[in-house]
């Protein structure tokens, strides 16, 4: 089945073309019908499989095709309003927007936290019918009056199950109750997981369901190893693969901005150009650098996993967990960043004795005994015992329990600016 027998409008269906898209995914060929319906939808598919067209080219279809409700002179009014986790996803959606739009009178804007709020508000005031937006940022907008959502009509959650683990729920129910009770909601996530159905039902009228099964397994897609190494000894480990193994584009995990700063420090004194992504950089220095690290001219990218929601790179061969993710479901997203769209990628973890447990609740959870390949010259020390901090630590896995509290705090700063 083609785009032209969904429906869609000719110039939407140019801009695609352009983009060199030719045939609708999975996804997309159920919810683009179910949007136009004009349903709530409630739909779960995995990253990398169009979810993003699946939503913005109907909403471009359904407004295009109607008039912005009694607008000021000059004036137009939101209509649609798609809330999104993190900053650099905003970003990737609006791009979409914008690229799929670009023959239709439409105007459309993104507001995110860690770059400037006037300009975002002189955009707002100018007028626009499609807001692309983070909850903390748009809710600063609410709170100083710079936005008005009187007008939505359209209301998209994307990402909906990294909502929940960021803990934006409080602020999502917020934005909500702001909007008319009249509206078309869509909920995108990456499965309809039971806490999922539980926030769609919450707001949602009858919604449709639509799940799109995983295309290949992560043991499929993905060939995962583990190298046992010492705690101490991880960054030469990393600079000997990196070098040895000839990586041209890897990206690193660690657990906090600190250890970022300093593994990206440490590659770059030893002659690999590397540059680190976190919350405390400004939205300015993530996007330099994240083009860097596309573009060629960082050879490694170290994230911490808020930070690394949502990144955009195709085709990236490599996903290297410096440091075990506290919460193994982190693990997926981590190692998600690979192996897409059919393509097979390496998920290497170097573990030391510190995450042995974490490492069982990975594999329990993957269901997959990691293959642990120990590097000639990096043996562990059998004498090396547990850090203090890290024995008789709670299970993640097993203890883990999804909460609905409000946002949580890092450092003294809220993770809207993560």
């Amino acid at each position: 089945m083609s785009f032209q027998s969904l429906g869609l409008r000719a110039e939407i269906l140019r801009a695609v073309s352009e983009q060199g898209h030719t045939e609708p995914t999975p996804i997309q060929l159920k919810a683009i019908p179910a949007v136009l319906r004009g349903v709530d939808l409630h739909a779960g598919a995995q990253t990398g499989t169009g979810k993003t067209a699946g939503f913005s080219l109907p909403i471009l279809h359904i407004l295009s095709q109607t008039q912005s409700p009694a607008p000021p002179p000059g004036r137009r009014r939101i209509r649609a309003l798609i809330l999104l986790p993190t900053r650099e996803l905003a970003a990737q959606v609006q791009r979409s927007v914008s690229d799929y739009g670009r023959y239709l009178n439409l105007k459309s804007l993104t507001v995110f936290g860690g770059v400037g709020f006037e300009p975002q508000a002189r955009g707002l005031k100018q007028g626009i019918d499609i807001l692309v937006a983070t909850p903390g940022r748009l809710l600063d907008h609410v709170s100083q009056r710079t936005v008005d959502l009187s007008s939505v009509s359209i209301v998209v959650l994307d990402e909906a199950d990294r909502m929940l683990d960021m803990g934006f729920i409080p602020d999502i129910r917020r934005i909500l109750a702001l909007l008319p009770q009249r509206r078309q909601n869509l909920l995108f996530s990456a499965t309809l997981s039971a806490e999922t159905r539980k926030l769609s039902a919450a707001f949602m009228h009858s919604p449709e369901l639509v799940e799109i099964p995983h295309q290949k397994s992560t043991a499929e897609l993905i060939v995962h190893r583990v190298h046992p190494v010492d705690r101490l000894r991880k960054r030469d480990l990393l600079a000997h693969l990196i070098r040895q193994e000839g990586w041209g584009q890897v990206l690193v995990f660690t657990r906090t901005k600190r250890g970022a700063d300093n593994l990206a420090g440490g590659l770059d004194r030893a002659g690999i150009q590397a540059d680190a992504i976190h919350g405390n950089k400004s939205q300015g220095a993530r996007t330099r650098t994240l083009d860097d690290f596309k573009r060629g001219k960082l050879r490694v990218l170290v994230a911490t996993d808020v930070a690394a929601r949502g990144l955009d790179i195709d085709r990236l061969p490599q996903v290297v967990n410096f440091e075990l993710p506290d919460v193994p479901h982190d693990y997926l997203h981590r190692t998600g960043r690979t192996g897409r769209a059919g393509v097979s990628g390496e998920a290497i973890s170097l573990v030391c004795v510190d995450e042995d447990g974490l490492l069982r609740d990975i594999e329990r959870l993957i269901k997959l005994d990691i293959k642990k390949q120990i590097v000639p010259g990096f043996e562990p020390n059998p004498s090396i015992r547990a850090a203090p901090s890290s024995i008789g630590r709670r299970s993640a896995f097993s203890g883990r329990k999804l909460s609905f509290a409000p946002r949580r705090r890092h450092g003294g700063r809220s993770l809207r600016s993560a």
